[in-house]
């Protein structure tokens, strides 16, 4: 009986501080994705101050990568055939599309992707396309550089066609023929073709990670209770107990 009791005990033990390590694990790692969405909202709100960059800084830039999040002032031509229409986007809580357009840049075969911003989708036929004004000839757009569009989880093979779930530049390029710069443009300026640039802010859901990383501290508390409570306090509660009755 006592080998059992012995056995028990060590496996409870085992258990709750693997549950100590795992819970404690994910509550730091979830801070520290606050702390990074912090840092990098507070390095794009420093490169917004910046000078913006025109049409033939980004063209001479050896790395554009290094310019992120800095302002823009572009001048190109739309190529409305590469128009895409990426799926199960969110602004302000409301889910449809971010459409992207190639930009061939001013003075060059170059292109750069821009999200032009963000539109509703028709629910009761989802095939159906919003009605876009794609203007011709030369434009002038203002935005801030930006990683290419982020990608969401997808089951199967890449989409083709206008509506697609996610957008790698690399086959863009190949599909389309354009010579596609390897960041993309978030277009800031005033929306005058019915989309909503509204784009958030990283740390806008750092509250949501403190709240998990809460929760996780929560449980690792709860678990250490438990365990001094029913493996050490309540037994010696009732050796206690057991050896009073017995005096």
């Amino acid at each position: 009986m006592a080998v059992r009791q012995s056995l028990r005990f060590w496996i409870v033990s085992a258990a709750t501080v693997l549950t100590l390590v795992v819970t404690a694990a994910l509550g730091v790692w979830q801070l520290d994705r606050a702390a990074q969405k912090l840092a990098l909202q507070e390095q794009i709100e420093q490169r917004a101050a910046l000078p913006a960059w025109h049409t033939p800084d980004l063209l001479r830039a050896a790395d554009p990568t290094q310019g992120l999040h800095r302002p823009l002032r572009l001048k190109g031509h739309w190529v409305p055939a590469s128009s895409v229409f990426l799926d199960n986007r969110q602004m302000e809580g409301r889910v449809g599309f971010f459409l992207v357009t190639a930009l061939r840049l001013e003075g060059s075969e170059r292109a750069v992707l821009v999200q032009r911003g963000w539109v509703p989708r028709d629910f009761m036929d989802r095939s159906r396309l919003p009605a876009i004004d794609t203007p011709a000839g030369l434009v002038d757009i203002a935005g801030r550089l930006a990683p290419a569009p982020a990608k969401l989880f997808q089951l199967g093979s890449a989409d083709a066609g206008p509506i697609r779930q996610n957008l790698d530049p690399e086959a863009f390029a190949r599909e389309t023929g354009l010579n596609v710069l390897h960041v993309s443009v978030l277009q800031t300026d005033a929306a005058a073709d019915g989309l909503r640039r509204d784009w958030p802010r990283v740390a806008s859901d750092v509250h949501k990670h403190h709240g998990y990383a809460f929760q996780w501290f929560g449980l690792c508390a709860l678990t250490a209770f438990l365990y001094l409570w029913f493996q050490i306090i309540s037994p010696r509660r009732e050796q206690l107990r057991h050896g009073t009755a017995l005096g």
